[in-house]
């Protein structure tokens, strides 16, 4: 999820400060952030709206990787 920790350092949030907006545990944020939880769309979708962007801006070459 490269994109995703580029675009949170962007705006200068630290992972904890996200995990908060999205009531889920700082734990949990970071594992989606290091790939080691997979993500639902419901929680992309809130993700995505913190930063103002669409889910595909955030997460689309992650899930080109895996070559569905």
């Amino acid at each position: 999820m490269d994109k995703l920790k580029e675009t949170r350092l962007k705006y200068l949030l630290s992972m904890k400060q996200i995990s908060q907006l999205l009531k889920i545990s700082p734990a949990y944020y970071c594992q989606i952030e290091n790939n080691k939880r997979t993500l639902s769309y419901k929680l992309a979708l809130k993700i995505a709206g913190i930063f103002n962007l669409k889910p595909d801006d955030l997460f689309y070459d992650d899930i080109k990787k895996l070559d569905l």
